[in-house]
């Protein structure tokens, strides 16, 4: 039998290499069948992960000065561990939820080739300041959403791309200003290209999360601050990006909740 997109998308999550986890990712193509009806086994061995980075608590990141070419090392290996666990998460929605709509599989397909962009761009200048992926330390908190919404995608896409990934929507403006200010000026152009991509995905978020609600007969502020409490999501924390946000598809209610 011929892959499906889900069967691609699976064996990459699979994949340990993260370079070639990001070039399969790069390479998938959208308009293989889908086979949404089709509920797979789920193997051992996801993620795929590799040697390094060493994975501590976040608590345990230290915070370095951007002000050195070692600190703006750690500040771009940092996104771009996000950036490989963006990849994980996309892949993931594409080949664990069974029973939705091809458009749904498609969108988070694009949604994993534009993380591994982001990746291999922010690996590529990591590697101009002479360091590699896997040199400094990385936390987990973006896989272990996704552990606790495995079994409900309502619950995976309310908290993965609406909170954590919206989160980085915040963070973008400071990382930019900190790299800029470091006179990283082709480290800032990266971080503009993530937003503006991102926006796309908090976008392709809210979205589904809306069709999700519709489906089930739910209001989808209420639902996500249910859903929100139940699977402990962390606290959005400001100085928020509005602006960012709204072009997400971010309801002026929910905007309001923020403060």
């Amino acid at each position: 039998m011929n892959p499906t997109l889900r069967d691609v998308a699976l064996a990459l999550l699979l994949e340990c290499a993260p370079d070639r986890k990001a070039a399969g990712a790069l390479a998938l193509d959208l308009d293989l069948p889908v086979d949404s009806t089709r509920v797979i086994t789920e193997p051992p061995g996801i993620p795929g992960r590799p040697d390094r980075p060493l994975v501590v608590p976040h608590a345990q990141i230290r915070q370095r000065s951007v002000g050195t070419v070692e600190g703006r090392a750690a500040l771009v290996h940092a996104i771009a561990h996000i950036e490989l666990n963006a990849i994980d998460l996309a892949l993931d929605a594409v080949w664990r939820f069974d029973g939705l709509p091809d458009a749904f599989y498609r969108d988070w397909a694009g949604v994993a080739r534009e993380e591994a962009l982001h990746f291999t761009l922010l690996r590529d200048h990591l590697r101009g300041l002479g360091f590699a992926y896997g040199d400094f330390p990385a936390h987990a908190a973006l896989w272990e959403m996704a552990e606790r919404t495995r079994g409900d995608v309502l619950a995976r896409i309310a908290l993965v791309p609406r909170t954590l990934e919206a989160r980085g929507l915040d963070a973008s403006p400071a990382v930019k200003a900190k790299l800029l200010g470091a006179g990283d000026t082709a480290g800032a152009a990266i971080i503009d290209r993530i937003l503006q991509d991102e926006i796309g995905h908090v976008a392709i978020g809210n979205r589904w999360f809306r069709w999700l609600c519709d489906a089930r007969d739910l209001d989808p502020v209420e639902t996500y601050a249910a859903l929100a409490a139940r699977h402990a999501a962390p606290r959005p924390r400001g100085p928020f990006n509005v602006e960012a946000r709204r072009a997400a598809g971010f309801s002026e209610a929910e905007l309001a909740r923020l403060g």
